[in-house]
């Protein structure tokens, strides 16, 4: 389980998060949503690492997180991705994979010399197929479409074997099929029993990903609970959601427009 508790992160004497605290479970796929200049980023990159805490606490299965950078994360289980998608554009998409888990088993040092070719391709593949992206292995990563380039960076994530998945944005950019495909994607790692929270602006893919919403506003956790729950709030839908996220729309499968 993820426990956030009482997260503190100044900048300049600004409170971009103020004492937010949350938790997320295995098997849990929680959203972190708000307006832009609520945190939200802020709070994702210090749960990710790429910022350290003005105070408070970060515990994954019972380690403390706070101060490690994201590599020491990484080997307790814990991989993100980012709003644009991060990939080796130069390599082919099986090379990808391939540079990926020879880096997470860090045995061999990685230069611009090794043939990646030979280094475990079944496990590359074997990951490849599990995101969809097996008949893509010989194709350069630079020309792949750009939902293509999302499920590769999502493999690359899962190249560790992680147990907490952080995803920045993982809709954006993506057509509504390819989001559809994703979300569905994400889900099944969840029924897996791994633990995911992402931000979104995308209402479709909080409503029909998240079993949780977090909702930042300024700094500070203002509701949480289902689609439904939140999209009822009177203050969230004023501040952020207004009249584009009815209820109703999750249950029909829609979700809102993009907030």
């Amino acid at each position: 389980m993820l426990k956030v508790q009482a997260l503190v992160k100044h900048f300049s004497g600004i409170k971009a998060v103020d004492g937010v605290s949350f938790e997320v479970a295995a098997g849990e796929c929680v959203a972190l949503i708000g307006p832009n200049g609520a945190g939200k980023s802020t709070c994702f990159a210090c749960i990710a690492g790429q910022y350290k805490p003005s105070s408070g606490d970060i515990i994954w299965n019972d380690q403390r997180l706070t101060g490690l950078p994201p590599a020491a994360r990484l080997r307790r289980g814990v991989a993100r991705t980012f709003q644009v998608a991060q990939v080796f554009e130069a390599l082919t998409v099986l090379q990808n994979v391939q540079l990926a888990t020879l880096a997470v088993r860090g045995s061999q040092a990685i230069s611009a010399f090794k043939i990646l070719d030979g280094q475990d391709p079944e496990a590359a593949l074997a990951l490849l197929e599990k995101t969809g992206l097996q008949a893509l292995a010989a194709q350069p990563a630079m020309g792949l479409p750009y939902g293509a380039k999302k499920r590769l960076e999502l493999t690359l994530a899962l190249a560790s074997s992680p147990r907490l998945l952080l995803l920045d944005e993982p809709a954006a950019g993506l057509a509504e099929q390819e989001r559809t495909e994703l979300m569905r994607l994400v889900k099944s790692l969840a029924s897996q029993g791994m633990a995911v929270l992402y931000t979104e602006h995308n209402m479709d893919a909080v409503a029909e990903l998240a079993d949780r919403v977090l909702v930042l506003m300024q700094g500070r956790l203002v509701a949480q609970g289902s689609f439904d729950e939140i999209a009822r709030d009177p203050t969230v839908k004023r501040l952020y959601l207004g009249s584009l996220a009815a209820p109703a729309t999750a249950a029909a499968g829609k979700g809102a427009a993009h907030a």
